[in-house]
């Protein structure tokens, strides 16, 4: 116990002393006081993926090529742009009010021009459930060209 009280005791003076010479200075001081005397707990550190991707067509292709490998869905990154640049021209809210899936009442949406039913069949999980939005459209395409042609690499036409 007399070491407890004579450790507050030095550790005001310190910081009386600190305080006098200017408060900059104690700041600094009063971590680095109270980590010499305490005990330190154990490092527990989680890696979190803090990965951003930045808003434009690069960053949508490179996420859901993220989100894709995480999820065993073949694609590359070449075909992806291909078949966007194809179907879209990179316009995450194009939408197809003439062609036959149209004239059926579904018209074709987004980056890849995808069709509801078929997002909604295709989606895939931890993405947006919304047919505009650049990353679950992309992911939900290329998730059924997978099933369809084994790979949106294998696709050079309407699909």
């Amino acid at each position: 116990m007399a070491a407890t009280g004579q450790r507050r005791t030095r550790t005001a003076r310190i910081l009386r002393t600190l305080a006098v010479s200017g408060t900059g200075a104690a700041v600094l001081a009063v971590p680095l006081i109270g980590a010499t005397s305490a005990s330190a707990a154990p490092a527990t550190t989680k890696a979190v993926s803090s990965v951003s991707y930045p808003n434009n067509l690069d960053g949508w292709i490179r996420e859901s090529l993220a989100i894709m490998a995480e999820k065993g869905i073949p694609g590359s990154y070449n075909g992806i742009h291909r078949n966007i640049i194809r179907e879209s021209s990179g316009n995450p809210l194009a939408i197809n009010l003439w062609d036959s899936n149209a004239a059926k009442g579904i018209p074709s949406k987004g980056l890849l021009q995808v069709i509801q039913p078929t997002f909604n069949t295709y989606h895939v999980a931890g993405t947006s459930f919304d047919i505009y939005d650049p990353v679950a459209n992309i992911t939900a395409a290329c998730n059924y060209a997978a099933a369809r042609y084994g790979s949106i690499d294998n696709v050079y036409s309407a699909y």
